[in-house]
């Protein structure tokens, strides 16, 4: 190795391939359900055309192509007069029919894009197309990874799932800049109603990386750099931070390589999280290798007048000014409050009984940071959204203190499921009268002599500790505002 080979300036070049799992009822070619069961049979949710059996022909999911056309408008993408379905020929045990059916060279989106921040600017990535096609069905390593495995079974019920495959250019530079485009990519398909992340294996990724002289990519095209460095495809990868980790890993295994002047293979390679690194699979494939031809069973698709029929949602970002201008939020609120399409409706819920600044503290901060601490979701309560608002009004209306329903009544409900009145009448939280607030605030200067003395010697720390002898004797049913007025007024007499 040369202290010159040693030294050289390297910089990753990545694009994506990301498949994303439809929102239907039903598989794309068939009538077969795609509600997968947590303790549902192998095999079990199959049919002859799913199966690929003798005979057996494929029909075209609407549904499947309607999601593509939002998918579509959603990233200001072309879409063609006219689309059609080929054949890929490739022979893998998870694949029944030996081929996929899938779009080739008349995908239904092309020429897209797609904006998101990271590390606090503004990046667009280019997409290059976005076309249907099935999904395999899936494999089960036995009693290790893909290359450790005793045995692999196979297992069919995903076979024929709808799948978009959305190929981006290769306009990233880094693992971080990938997570940052997953997520927001991820935001706005839920937003369209047409993809939940809930699902196992809804969204799966894999990445092409190449090593290239960083010098090289001061220019606008980078083609001729890309042509003469072998390109790596990483594939398993099935979350954002699994494609950080993996695209991280495989920047600097590759980096290394050229620093000590090894050739990088082009090759297949399998992202193996548990151990945190990826295995090589196979050589790398060429498209001339999956010998497309158009699949005769299918006939060519007109979908250019759907984009004007088929409508899409407030997108993220949209609903994101919307907020701001509307209900006067934050940056910062109006982030968190548009993460999800549910979060956004259940505080425009809120917002439309209660001040917009109340309604965001309860949604942003109170609920979500206690769904967040217990792994739920905004989706688990959205049936209880009569019980949140009367906790809220609750609050509003003066009938308990804010700490006690936070503290309390919130997790209460989250925890045993009660509702807030419920909550209050257990644990007896009614807030205290004036009365009672006075003899307490009289009780603690009595029994708190140094307190005192420290307060009246200007020492602001001593009247915290009183506030909170106050709460003690109240049970915390005292507002601490009120509580703070009266201690001043009588220690200021």
């Amino acid at each position: 190795m040369t202290a010159q080979t040693a030294e050289r300036d390297l910089s990753a070049v990545i694009g994506l391939e990301v498949h994303v799992q439809l929102e239907t009822d039903t598989k794309i070619f068939c009538g077969c359900s795609t509600d997968a069961a947590d303790d549902e049979v192998p095999n079990s949710r199959v049919c002859p055309t799913c199966l690929g059996l003798p005979g057996a022909l494929p029909v075209l999911n609407e549904g499947a192509v309607e999601a593509g056309v939002k998918v579509g408008k959603a990233i200001d993408a072309e879409i063609p007069e006219e689309t059609s379905f080929h054949r890929k020929n490739y022979y893998y045990p998870d694949l029944p029919k030996n081929f996929q059916i899938t779009q080739y060279d008349a995908p239904i989106c092309a020429d897209g894009e797609l904006a998101f921040r990271v590390d606090g600017e503004e990046r667009t990535v280019n997409i290059r197309r976005a076309h249907l096609e099935e999904d395999p069905g899936s494999l089960q390593h036995a009693g290790g990874s893909i290359d450790t495995a005793d045995y692999t079974l196979v297992d069919y019920n995903r076979a024929g799932t709808p799948l978009m495959e959305i190929v981006t250019e290769p306009d990233f530079r880094g693992a971080d800049e990938v997570r940052a485009f997953l997520a927001k990519l991820e935001e706005v398909l839920e937003y369209l109603g047409v993809f939940d992340a809930s699902r196992d294996g809804s969204l799966r990724v894999d990445a092409n990386l190449s090593i290239v002289d960083s010098k090289t990519l001061d220019g606008d095209d980078i083609s001729a750099a890309l042509e003469d460095a072998n390109r790596t495809e990483v594939k398993n990868i099935s979350s954002h931070r699994g494609a950080q980790q993996a695209l991280a890993y495989e920047e600097t295994r590759q980096k290394n390589a050229v620093r000590r002047g090894r050739e990088v293979e082009q090759e297949t390679r399998h992202w193996d999280e548990s151990r945190g690194i990826t295995v090589s699979m196979r050589s790398k494939e060429e498209e001339k290798d999956y010998r497309y031809f158009r699949e005769a069973d299918l006939p060519p698709l007109r979908v250019s007048g759907w984009k004007e029929e088929i409508a899409i949602p407030e997108l993220p970002d949209a609903r994101r000014e919307r907020f701001r201008g509307e209900y006067d939020l934050s940056a910062e609120s109006a982030s968190k409050l548009t993460s999800t399409k549910q979060v956004a409706d259940f505080y425009e819920t809120v917002a439309a009984e209660f001040d917009s600044d109340l309604a965001a503290t309860w949604v942003a901060d109170n609920l979500l940071g206690e769904l967040n601490y217990r792994d739920m979701q905004v989706t688990d309560v959205e049936g209880r959204l009569d019980e949140f608002t009367r906790l809220i009004d609750l609050v509003d209306g003066e009938a308990i203190t804010t700490k006690n329903a936070e503290e309390v009544v919130l997790r209460r409900m989250l925890d045993d499921g009660l509702a807030p009145d419920a909550v209050v009448e257990a644990e007896g939280l009614g807030k205290t009268d004036d009365n009672a607030v006075l003899a307490a605030v009289r009780e603690a200067i009595e029994e708190n002599p140094d307190a005192v003395d420290d307060y009246e010697s200007g020492e602001e720390g001593a009247l915290n500790f009183l506030v909170g002898q106050v709460m003690q004797a109240t049970s915390g049913s005292a507002d601490p505002g009120t509580v703070n007025e009266r201690l001043r007024a009588e220690l200021d007499e």
